[in-house]
């Protein structure tokens, strides 16, 4: 019952797809759509964690809701690991895929192996920590991380084109109508901010300092409008604690729901984040965005910030010198990049089905 190739015979050939973090969703539906167009079947399993269930179903996407997260505390993350692997087992035993993708989900990769499934882990920051056990079959990153910052088997190690973000960021389309939503006036200098993730393994709390400093900032500036983008409803309430005097003043609005984040940084004036994903969102897009992390700099924010693409503030001076308060023009269409990232990830997938 635990071996994958039991469903060749049954109907399509099957791929796991788990969407374990908020930007696994629009990462992965592109995947989900290309490796459907080419006769796959794919099973999505999404995590209680973030905007995760907000994105999937925004998306429209059918997906199985398994497990939650478990916040910062170590012993509670790893419990919490372990046992949503095991509420992924019957997932992978009911449905038999004979293969599973993730964007660095641990519990998927436990639930796999111990269901002889082999699985596929694509990552983009080369610092990203495992917890000791299981390795998957295959890991894939953006070229520009060199092998030698990669542990892992030379001839299981796959490569694709550009950045992670270039695999959704060119089929985009703007719609303007955000603006009205969120009733932005229309002569506000709209700066999207996301805090940095004070629940991740990798998180410095001068991240922290330099987000109370550009809030500060900007909190005080008459024209600028702030979307505040917290990543869960505890840090939303700290939040909303923290800066209670600029939230009634209207100046920090927090969106009642999940949006589309491309969408959001596309009528925006400028980005700041203390993450990875929407910073290099924001600068496949071109527009000028800030970034507040203060953990190890992975290779690919080095490449965009030597492009000039990504501001790097690595302190409260920086935000003073080096952030700059500017209109931009927002057309109603956007060219941006290729889909080189999105062909290349499913031709290895493809590839690695073939292969079985």
């Amino acid at each position: 019952m635990g071996t994958a190739k039991l469903s060749q015979s049954i109907g399509p050939r099957k791929i796991w797809i788990d969407l374990d973090n908020s930007p696994h969703v629009p990462f992965f539906v592109p995947i989900k759509t290309e490796l459907e167009r080419r006769g796959y079947s794919v099973c999505l399993t999404a995590r209680n964690a973030f905007q995760v269930y907000g994105l999937a179903d925004l998306f429209h996407l059918s997906y199985r809701r398994v497990g939650r997260h478990y916040g910062k505390n170590k012993i509670m993350k790893a419990l919490g690991t372990a046992y949503r692997s095991l509420q992924l087992l019957p997932t992978a035993f009911q449905e038999r895929p004979e293969l599973a993708i993730s964007h660095g989900s641990r519990s998927q990769l436990i639930a796999a192996t111990v269901a002889r499934i082999p699985s596929l882990i694509i990552e983009d920051y080369e610092f990203s920590r495992f917890l000791p056990g299981p390795s998957p079959k295959w890991v894939m990153v953006p070229e520009l991380i060199p092998d030698s910052s990669v542990q892992f088997q030379r001839s299981k190690l796959l490569k694709y084109p550009g950045i992670k973000e270039d695999v959704y960021v060119p089929l985009f389309k703007p719609d303007p109508s955000i603006r009205t939503q969120l009733g932005l006036p229309e002569d506000a200098i709209v700066v999207t901010v996301r805090p940095p993730a004070t629940e991740a393994h990798y998180h410095n709390p001068e991240s922290e300092k330099l987000l109370d400093a550009i809030l500060n900032l900007l909190g005080h500036v008459d024209e600028v409008q702030i979307i505040l983008l917290p990543r869960s409803n505890n840090q939303e309430a700290l939040l909303r604690q923290s800066w209670a005097d600029l939230i009634s003043q209207g100046r920090i609005l927090i969106p009642a729901r999940a949006l589309d984040g491309l969408n959001l940084m596309w009528y925006s004036d400028l980005v700041v984040s203390g993450g990875g994903t929407m910073n290099r969102e924001a600068a496949a897009m071109g527009v000028p965005v800030y970034s507040i992390f203060r953990g190890s700099i992975g290779a690919v924010d080095r490449y965009l910030a030597n492009e000039g693409r990504l501001v790097l503030l690595e302190s409260i001076e920086d935000v003073r010198t080096k952030l700059i308060l500017k209109r931009r023009s927002h057309p109603n269409h956007a060219e941006m990049g290729t889909r080189g990232a999105l062909t290349s990830i499913v031709n290895h997938i493809v590839a690695i089905m073939e292969s079985r």
